[in-house]
């Protein structure tokens, strides 16, 4: 199994969610909507008041997927997410060891 996470702009959300689920194997996902900063060196606050709020909206998803599914959700994710912009955000996979199902299919 593998947990696929993602931070794009809110505005990507739509056009993910309908690639993800064309894509097969698509297991669900969970979205928050969180803030996050730039990076130091990509924008410099010009003063306090900026420094305090040079944050900007942000969706974060999140799904766990089978490993023969993976690789296609994480691609068509990050197709989907990506602008060309700087602040686009990031996509990543990681290994889970465990994962279970709390409902029992068909009952």
């Amino acid at each position: 199994m593998k947990e696929i996470k993602a931070i794009i702009r809110p505005v990507r959300l739509d056009d993910v969610r309908e690639a993800l689920m064309r894509t097969p194997g698509f297991p669900g996902m969970t979205v928050t909507h969180v803030e996050g900063c730039s990076a130091p060196g990509r924008h410099q606050p010009q003063n306090l008041k900026e420094e305090l709020l040079d944050f900007s909206p942000k969706v974060r998803i999140e799904m766990v997927a089978a490993d023969e599914y993976a690789d296609t959700l994480y691609e068509a994710l990050k197709q989907a997410a990506t602008t060309g912009h700087v602040g686009d955000g990031l996509v990543w996979m990681s290994e889970v060891a465990r994962c279970d199902y709390l409902w029992q299919p068909g009952g």
